[in-house]
């Protein structure tokens, strides 16, 4: 599939209590990273709780969340007969490679019944299909948290009864895996990269010749400690915890993502307060954050391991890569795995989505079908 000219295209990614909608177009006649995508609207649409809590299960919301997307876009004059494809944020659907999905009846029915949990990211495939048939365009979806390349020998636990899983921020660390090897001229599928997903929760991902081999499971499992996530936990004292009958499942849950990480020892999952904390000479904010680092880098060079030492870069994307210190911080310890240490700062979904319709469309890569 390849195309030329520009192209409009309408991006959808709901979250628990808002929707984000984007308006973009994509030249495909240029090659400046910088210049190929651009945004002709955006906005985040809060959605009311008491709203929300009148639905069942979050796929019932799929219509209505549809309507507010369509009224915010005729309110704003944005005409929709102009947009070519739609692509909605992928959800929790079945453990598939990444790439790009076409929409189909499988997945809308994975999606309507929370085949592998329920979660706001279901809407997107649901609302992107409902919008792309009325126009009569094709819909699709791309690198859901659950995209799952792991090697057999990286999901082995130690017990059994117990299977390490890949979810993780998937969507975000292969465009910028991507965005990294397009700026170096080569081919994504041709290098070894560690990406490393600073945000709200924290995953490193192994990336071997195009597929995330290992990765921790970024969710409410394993690797570092995060602004509200605990990640590893002692095992030993975690059960002692859930039977000691002083907490409930839900508290014991909260621990691990909620209430973890900077929440439970700092009392804020705000990274940038933290920072501001440890600029007026907060030490203690200052020693958790150097345990997070720690933590952070010790992810890395587990995952250089994986590779054999073979890494030609180290990615740091998510929103605490903004802060220069915390980077430098990170830079200083895993400079000897290899000198190219980068950061890309931030976490611009909506721009990934679009930048895999336009790899689509440049037929870099393929449209998957999802059966």
């Amino acid at each position: 599939m390849t195309q030329e000219g520009k192209v409009k295209i309408l991006a959808i990614n709901p979250g628990s209590t808002s929707t984000k909608v984007a308006v973009m177009e994509i030249n495909m006649n240029v090659s400046d990273e910088k210049k190929i995508i651009e945004t002709i609207f955006s906005i985040n649409i809060k959605h009311d709780a008491e709203k929300i809590d009148e639905f069942n299960r979050i796929a019932d919301q799929y219509q209505w969340r549809k309507q507010c997307v369509l009224t915010e876009l005729q309110t704003n004059h944005i005409d929709v007969s102009e947009i070519k494809y739609v692509i909605g944020r992928g959800g929790l659907v079945r453990n598939i490679p990444s790439g790009i999905y076409r929409i189909s009846a499988t997945m809308l029915d994975d999606l309507k019944t929370g085949y592998n949990g329920e979660h706001a990211s279901n809407l997107g495939g649901l609302i992107a299909d409902d919008i792309a048939k009325h126009l009569g365009i094709e819909s699709f979806i791309a690198d859901p948290v659950v995209v799952d390349e792991m090697e057999p020998i990286a999901k082995v636990s130690g017990h059994p009864l117990f299977e390490r899983k890949s979810i993780f921020h998937a969507l975000n660390q292969k465009a910028i895996a991507r965005t990294y090897a397009k700026q170096i001229e080569k081919e994504y599928e041709n290098l070894n990269l560690i990406v490393v997903h600073l945000g709200g929760g924290i995953s490193v991902g192994v990336h071997r010749k195009g597929l995330v081999v290992d990765v921790n499971q970024a969710l409410n499992g394993e690797g570092s400690f995060s602004p509200e996530r605990s990640g590893t936990l002692p095992v030993g004292d975690l059960i002692k915890v859930c039977f000691s009958g002083k907490y409930t499942e839900e508290q014991v849950n909260k621990m691990v993502v909620g209430k973890g990480g900077y929440v439970g020892y700092l009392g804020t999952n705000d990274a940038l307060i933290v920072e501001e904390r440890i600029n007026q000479g907060d030490k203690e904010a200052e020693f958790y954050l150097d345990a997070m680092v720690y933590q952070i880098t010790k992810e890395i060079g587990a995952a250089s391991v994986v590779l054999g030492g073979e890494v030609d870069a180290i990615l740091l994307t998510g929103g605490m890569a903004h802060d220069m210190s915390f980077y430098n911080k990170i830079k200083k310890r895993v400079i000897h795995i290899t000198k190219n240490v980068e950061r890309f700062a931030g976490e611009d979904e909506m721009r990934a989505l679009a930048f895999n319709i336009y790899l689509m469309l440049r037929g870099e890569i393929p449209c998957k079908e999802y059966n």
